[in-house]
């Protein structure tokens, strides 16, 4: 079978499967059981790959099939222009969640020597790109999840930050020990009653790092009633929401900080992302 034909068929099983964009993942999958770039891939159409890496690929469209998320497929995921590695111990970094960093990088443009905090950081990723974009810093990254901090670990020594980012078990801030100049957070926000309905897809992530509640809310109130005892003064937050729910956080933020300035940046479709605190 030529790499053409075998493009055709797990193309052809992946739009039966209605994969958004299955030339591409089909692609994309190919090429990782082979272990060639696309210029290769283009270049090897009429070629003959080897039946181990033919079976390989087909077990790999198997499991897409079966509506397995291709970063877990592949085993990562770029962030930030940065590459992680991705397990089902954690939640599959969001393009939205760059945002994040962002305003990270804004806060930091004065105070680059900034100590961080993580709060439930999964694979790490947002620990991992403030770190390496912000050298003089430091970065608690904290989980309540053994498997995710040892993801976390391996994304911090494939980008040599780990000697900058302290990896902590524990609940939300309960892992710290000391005060913070910037907090910042992805927590589980999606409403209970709505994650079987979000696809198949999401089913293979841990329920853990999307369960939010009945009201999406239940993590979000407590890391904002935890937040003032862990900020130092002249402090800041960053937590990213559902922007359906910018009333109800925002109002949680500014109980917990009465005198801070409360405000919100949108994502690249317009919508209300991360709540934003200066404290």
């Amino acid at each position: 079978m030529t790499l053409r034909s075998a493009w055709t068929r797990a193309r052809s099983r992946l739009e039966r499967a209605s994969i958004d964009d299955a030339s591409l993942e089909s692609e994309i999958i190919l090429r990782h059981a082979l272990r060639i770039d696309r210029a290769a891939f283009f270049a090897a159409l009429e070629e003959h790959p080897a039946d181990g890496a033919l079976k390989l690929a087909d077990s790999l469209v198997e499991r897409r099939d079966q509506g397995e998320p291709l970063p877990y497929i592949l085993g990562r995921r770029e962030f930030y222009g940065l590459d992680f590695l991705v397990t089902p111990a954690v939640l599959i970094p969001r393009q939205e969640t760059e945002l994040i960093v962002d305003a990270i990088l804004d806060i930091a443009a004065g105070r680059p020597a900034l100590t961080v905090a993580d709060v439930g950081t999964g694979s790490g990723a947002i620990a991992v790109a403030a770190a390496v974009n912000l050298p003089s810093s430091r970065v608690y990254a904290t989980d309540i999840s053994d498997a995710a901090l040892r993801v976390a670990a391996t994304n911090c020594r494939m980008h040599a930050v780990e000697d900058r980012v302290e990896l902590r078990h524990g609940d939300l801030l309960h892992a710290l020990d000391v005060p913070v100049d910037l907090i910042a957070s992805n927590p589980p926000y999606v409403m209970t009653g709505e994650i079987e309905g979000l696809g198949r897809e999401i089913g293979h992530e841990p329920v853990q790092a999307l369960d939010g509640g009945p009201d999406g809310l239940d993590v979000i109130r407590r890391l904002f009633d935890q937040a003032p005892a862990a900020l130092n003064p002249g402090g800041a937050m960053l937590v990213e929401i559902d922007p359906r729910r910018l009333r109800a956080a925002t109002s949680l933020a500014a109980r917990a900080f009465p005198n801070g300035r409360v405000s919100h940046r949108l994502d690249l479709a317009g919508r209300p992302r991360v709540v934003t605190v200066a404290a």
